[in-house]
């Protein structure tokens, strides 16, 4: 099989949006390489129908043993492989998790970045660079909607660490003259949502409400806003960052916000059942620290690389309540 010019690495392939991603550049005939932690659990549910594929593992998929605090091992790796385009996704990505373990979530989102660009500085091919940046960055945003030239005002230590992230790639931009894009999206759901994030917990509590395997579903405060779209259509989006002419940053989003409520209303509409019934409110669930208004504004990337998204709100919950039902009837 003639091997593709084209070379990406990943870290975070097993995330979510890694595994969409992985997805979109082998259809677009990448070679790509992925960073995987040396775990006990081997199974790597987003990614394992790729792992499986024999057409495409060991042959233009390849996974790596590093972690993301380990210089010497990204740097082998990262010289082996020879990438053309590397896109950071990793990091502990849970803004709530954050307030509990501050430190490595500062350790894993701000420190490895700077790890990483400074290996990416040191290879003697150009190497164009993705990172994963977050509208948590905006935290009590002073304007609605954010820009790219919204100031960065953090209310999380996740914020902050990703504040840090952004910041440093923007310098290694400047300072040294790498393609590094920051890539600023909002939140971004899909059936491959970790299992503690919100959306994902409410599309589960509706599908086992449905399937009489609960009777309740337990949230936090059912007023906050965010700006919620489809992380199929935002990794369409990291990858026309990286192929423009010039390395920018980017705000990705809707453009519109819905509230934790709507988003269970729309949940419990796919199953046709009256959601006021079964959930339940716990202030144990509330964040210390609420960002205000944020709501992203993506005029920049929908006219210098013509980026909109695919589907809506509406869809986007169908999608995932769907998902779960059908993981529900598989097993039963």
């Amino acid at each position: 099989m003639k091997e593709s010019k084209k070379v990406a690495l990943i870290t975070g392939i097993t995330g979510q949006d890694g595994s969409y991603l992985s997805e979109l550049l082998l259809k677009k005939d990448y070679t790509v390489h992925g960073i995987v932690r040396r775990t006990s659990n081997l199974l790597r549910s987003r990614i394992e129908h790729l792992r499986r594929d024999e057409k495409l593992y060991g042959r233009r998929l390849f996974l790596h043993y590093g972690d993301l605090s380990d210089s010497t091992t990204l740097r082998r790796i990262i010289s082996e492989v020879s990438p053309t385009e590397m896109y950071h996704l990793a990091g502990q990505s849970h803004v709530g998790l954050s307030f509990e373990i501050p430190e490595s979530t500062c350790e894993e989102t701000g420190m490895a970045t700077l790890r990483l660009l400074e290996i990416v500085r040191a290879q003697p091919s150009p190497v164009k660079f993705y990172h994963a940046s977050s509208a948590e960055i905006f935290g009590d945003a002073s304007a609605s909607p954010q820009t790219e030239n919204t100031p960065l005002r953090p209310t999380s230590p996740y914020g902050c660490a990703k504040a840090f992230a952004t910041q440093l790639a923007r310098v290694y931009r400047q300072s040294y003259g790498l393609f590094v894009c920051n890539g600023i999206l909002y939140n971004h759901e899909s059936p491959r949502r970790g299992e503690n994030f919100v959306t994902r917990k409410i599309a589960r509590g509706a599908a086992r409400i449905a399937r009489n395997l609960d009777d309740e579903l337990v949230l936090g405060n059912l007023e906050s806003r965010r700006d919620w779209g489809r992380a199929q259509d935002y990794v369409q989006a990291m990858w026309l960052m990286l192929q423009h002419q010039t390395a920018d940053d980017y705000v990705v989003a809707t453009g519109e916000t819905h509230s934790v409520r709507e988003f269970v209303d729309a949940a419990f509409a796919v199953v046709g059942l009256p959601w006021e019934k079964y959930v339940k409110h716990d202030s144990l669930f509330n964040r210390p620290t609420e960002p205000v208004r944020l709501v992203g504004c993506s005029e920049k990337i929908g006219k210098t690389l013509g980026w909109k998204p695919a589907g809506n709100f509406a869809q986007l919950v169908r999608e995932m309540v769907e998902a779960e039902l059908a993981a529900i009837d598989s097993r039963q």
